[in-house]
């Protein structure tokens, strides 16, 4: 099925572009077309100006043109809804935010075909996903890693994945985003707080991990720190873990678990980039080896995240405490 709608140009829109007069204009707000979706529109032949195809997106148009758009029905997503559990922490007819747990991987691809997350939001979802680019889909702005738990936020039309794009792209350097994680680390920083500026790229050998490298040939990668606390203390009288609170100005793969690992101080239980501390963790209380074996992933939540809502304008702000399993091992490592 296919919506049609006719628009008449006014005299704000003489001189206009033609795609930036229909991004405009209330009619096709309506139907959550951002100013991509629209110019695919336009380049595809689905939108007529004097009953001609219109197949240029920067046309300039003139006072009492007629202007007639043919909006296709998202078409359905090649991956299919399952009933999976979701933990929604705030939902409108633009986006989700969800509070996801460790062990779900955020998007289909190899191995992971199916019971990920967006299987998961193409069911909860429903009618609701007016489509991003033309297909009902969720739109991944930004994705956690499958181990690492927290909030997430999640487009649900054209206009909002194109809002919510823009600021993660932003990394907040300019606009209203906030992204904090708490992590646990083996042993602990001299400061109370820091930043770690060091660009990211593939593993030279390993390409299935990210490592530190040259500017040359890394892109740029930027976490805040700041020292929450400290537990136990080595041979030496330095702690044998801590919890750091980080921020990102950057958002790369593994960014925090590659960060640390690079200054000698990796996240507990991270079999990637910590494999060369697991004699650390027999310094470790009796209960606080058991609650770091019964974790068995790397000890990283996302607990708050707050940006300026990219349909309605609304500063939005949530956060999430860390699962049972993290909350154990915090608890273990207080009473050692």
């Amino acid at each position: 099925m296919t919506t049609k709608i006719q628009i008449v140009v006014d005299e704000a829109g003489i001189g206009q572009r033609l795609d930036h007069y229909l991004a405009a204009r209330p009619e096709l707000a309506a139907e959550s077309l951002s100013r991509t979706r629209i110019q695919g529109l336009i380049e595809t032949g689905l939108v007529w100006l004097d009953e001609a195809p219109a197949l240029q997106t920067k046309t300039k148009l003139r006072a009492g043109q007629i202007v007639e758009v043919a909006v296709p029905d998202p078409a359905p997503a090649e991956p299919q809804g399952e009933a999976i559990p979701l933990n929604i922490v705030f939902e409108d007819e633009f986006l989700v935010v969800l509070d996801k747990p460790a062990g779900l991987v955020v998007h289909p691809g190899a191995g992971h075909e199916t019971g990920t997350l967006v299987n998961a939001l193409i069911a909860h979802c429903g009618e609701s996903l007016s489509g991003i680019g033309g297909v009902k889909r969720p739109g991944i702005v930004h994705r956690l890693d499958k181990d690492t738990s927290g909030l997430l936020v999640v487009a649900k039309t054209d206009a909002a994945h194109q809002g919510l794009s823009k600021l993660f792209a932003d990394h907040g350097r300019s606009l209203s985003l906030t992204r904090e994680y708490l992590a646990l680390v083996w042993g602990g920083p001299d400061r109370q707080s820091g930043t770690i500026d060091a660009p990211l790229g593939r593993h030279s050998i390993q390409r299935e991990k990210m490592a530190v490298v040259p500017e040359a040939r890394g892109r740029e990668a930027v976490t805040h720190w700041r020292l929450l606390e400290k537990f136990g203390a080595d041979r030496d009288n330095k702690p044998i873990a801590s919890l750091i609170a980080c921020q990102l100005e950057t958002g790369r793969t593994h960014q925090i678990r590659v960060h640390f690992a690079h200054t000698g101080h990796p996240l507990l239980g991270d079999s990637t980039y910590g494999g060369g501390f697991k004699t650390k963790a027999g310094q470790l209380s009796e209960a606080a080896q058991i609650a770091l074996a019964a974790l068995g992933r790397q000890a990283l939540h996302a607990r708050a995240l707050g940006f300026e809502h990219p349909v309605t304008g609304e500063e939005l702000l949530f956060e999430s405490e860390p699962p049972e399993d993290f909350q154990n091992l915090l608890a273990a490592l207080r009473q050692a």
